[in-house]
């Protein structure tokens, strides 16, 4: 089965509802002081370190880790409702609902157990590429992973399609140095892909606007940023919006997006009723 959708401007669609029937994999976590801001928000490089973790702690849980021990995110989609903040205890649900035989798209839903209804609610969506130890590219999932992950799929077809465009829109850009760090460097001798989300909070920090109610915020990945590089960070300002270049040498390695949210919209069918919990997604006027 594959989801069509080519009619839905791309970084506006709607996330993927959690099936009624779901077994998600599902942990806990504590906002601690190290990944907030100084409203004791979570910041997004924080919950991008959170999405790793359930990832890593997924696959042990499943007995993939030696199977599939390497993965790679190309794209990370969070959908932030209803901010966390410390100390706050929440719960993650992880589930694919979508893939093909070298990569997944994995969704992971952060909620905090509030009986009125408003703690924090954080959508997110990540699409994962599998990724062999020995040669450093894309290899196919182990047919016991694949089995498992496509229990809740909506579609064992998946292509990758860019959400954002590579290429600077608008007139005026900012561009700023953004030096890195020893300390942003993985184990593939790239950025971590937190790196992003902390030149995003960056540049969030002056327009604080777009985080006032529901918003969504998109990091999506062409090439790798090696160590060494110079990277600058190129900026557009919208009234709702803002867009983020990560460019080495004036070459997009990396495209980013914050965008304010209007309303939201009826639940996505995800070939299943959805569960009892889950949420409208966000919607935007364009």
């Amino acid at each position: 089965m594959r989801i069509d959708t080519t009619t839905t401007p791309s970084w506006t669609q709607p996330l993927g509802a959690l099936p009624a029937d779901a077994s998600p994999y599902t942990t806990e976590r504590t906002v601690r002081t190290g990944d907030v801001d100084n409203n004791q928000r979570l910041r997004l490089d924080g919950i991008a370190r959170y999405l790793q973790d359930i990832g890593t702690d997924n696959l042990a849980a499943v007995d993939a880790t030696g199977t599939d021990p390497l993965w790679i995110v190309r794209r990370t989609v969070i959908d932030v409702h209803r901010p966390a903040r410390y100390p706050q205890h929440l719960r993650l649900r992880r589930w694919c609902d979508a893939l093909s035989t070298r990569w997944a798209n994995v969704r992971v839903r952060m909620d905090e157990n509030d009986p009125d209804g408003e703690g924090a609610l954080i959508e997110t969506a990540g699409f994962w590429i599998d990724i062999s130890p020995t040669s450093g590219a894309p290899t196919r999932i182990s047919d016991p992973l694949f089995e498992h992950m496509s229990r809740h799929a909506r579609d064992t077809r998946l292509r990758w399609h860019a959400w954002l465009s590579p290429e600077p829109t608008g007139t005026n850009h900012d561009a700023t140095p953004f030096p890195l760090r020893v300390t942003d460097i993985d184990p593939f001798d790239h950025v971590n892909n937190t790196t992003y989300w902390h030149g995003v909070e960056e540049h969030l920090a002056g327009r604080s606007d777009l985080q006032d109610g529901p918003y969504r915020a998109i990091v999506e990945h062409l090439r790798p940023v090696v160590a060494g590089e110079n990277l600058t960070i190129r900026t557009h300002h919208e009234d709702d919006a803002l867009t983020l270049w990560f460019t080495v040498d004036d070459h997009v390695r990396a495209v980013a997006r914050v965008a304010r949210a209007t309303a939201p919209t009826p639940p996505v069918s995800a070939g299943a009723a959805a569960a009892d919990d889950d949420p409208e997604p966000l919607s935007w006027d364009s």
